[in-house]
């Protein structure tokens, strides 16, 4: 008898019955060199403290950093993204963009020992600020442009310390640009931007605020952060930061903003990273835990997912395990 599918001359499960199989017909794979590992710096030396809100990821000190970074890239991952924690705060995040600031430190220790590291600054004021915005506040709003100079600032101090690419994610509008003519001005047309386009006012941040002590004092972000509910306002972010000369686009969060992802994918030519974002991470931490899931095969069908949907690169707390887990699967 037959079927109008071809069945059952056509069996789709016959490419299904071994791993063998299975791997040779595989449409998407994740590997090591999809990942970027976010690492974050804090004062002093000899620090080594576990983030409570981010199990299995510390703070670091620039010197301790090192030992972190050693095991980042004998795990096969090359990109590490750096996150700073200032000893002191003020309404300018002046932190952000001095010379011997945190990240501005780790950047010149990492280099120094580890050259083949690939290091990517997060470009913001929130971490910096005694308001925790991420820009000027004037009144009860954050003032977009006095901003840009202050963020052009950070990028081109975090250049000049060694960072091979900086990473905006304030939302300010044109900071793209301000940073890429900064840049330029100063003969550093060689360095990529990756900018996190399509940011969204999620709910999935809450670990990292703990982990960055960049909560809000007031208020929220949400009136420069993008509205969760909209999908076609996330291209014409894209698109502005391609004009103004991102090299990378983002999508943050990756794992409830997928159809993004994929929207962005079919639109844009350019690399498309994709943040797993920290309340992602700290779910998935918290259910394994409990023995509710299986964290491996949960985490690596995430990571299949985001590759399914578009990205070309992930940013990702689970970065050291993907890595260990492909490796055994070598």
């Amino acid at each position: 008898m037959s079927h109008p599918n071809g069945y059952p001359t056509v069996r789709l499960r016959r490419l299904r019955l071994s791993e063998t199989a299975r791997r040779l017909v595989r449409e998407n794979r994740v590997c090591c060199d999809d990942l970027i590992y976010p690492l974050f710096v804090v004062a002093g030396r000899g620090v080594r403290r576990e983030i409570p809100s981010l199990p299995g990821n510390y703070h670091w000190s620039a010197d301790t950093i090192l030992y972190e970074v050693e095991e980042m890239l004998k795990l096969g991952i090359r990109a590490a993204l750096l996150f700073g924690l200032p000893e002191s705060k003020d309404e300018l995040g002046s932190g952000a963009y001095d010379a011997h600031g945190v990240v501005q430190e780790a950047i010149r220790s990492i280099k120094a020992r580890f050259p083949e590291a690939y290091l990517i600054t997060d470009v913001c004021l929130c971490e910096y600020t005694s308001h925790g915005h991420c820009g000027i506040v004037r009144g009860d709003t954050v003032d977009n442009d006095p901003t840009l100079a202050l963020l052009a600032r950070t990028a081109l101090s975090h250049v000049e310390a060694g960072a091979d690419m900086v990473a905006p994610s304030d939302m300010m509008d044109g900071r793209v640009g301000a940073i890429r003519s900064a840049l330029d001005e100063r003969g550093f047309q060689h360095v990529p931007i990756m900018a996190y386009s399509a940011k969204y006012a999620s709910a999935y941040y809450g670990p990292f605020r703990a982990a960055a002590d960049s909560a809000p004092a007031f208020g929220d972000r949400r009136a420069y952060q993008m509205d969760p509910p909209n999908a076609r306002e996330a291209l014409r972010e894209v698109e502005l930061d391609i004009l103004e000369g991102a090299d990378i686009v983002m999508v943050k969060p990756a794992l409830a903003y997928m159809d993004v992802i994929y929207r962005v994918r079919q639109a844009f030519d350019l690399p498309v990273a994709c943040y797993n974002v920290s309340g992602e991470f700290a779910m998935v931490k918290a259910a394994a835990a409990q023995g509710l899931i299986d964290e491996r095969r949960i985490v690596m069908e995430t990571m299949a997912g985001f590759k399914r949907a578009g990205a070309d690169i992930i940013i990702t707390y689970h970065a050291k395990d993907v890595a260990r887990w492909l490796k055994e699967e070598e």
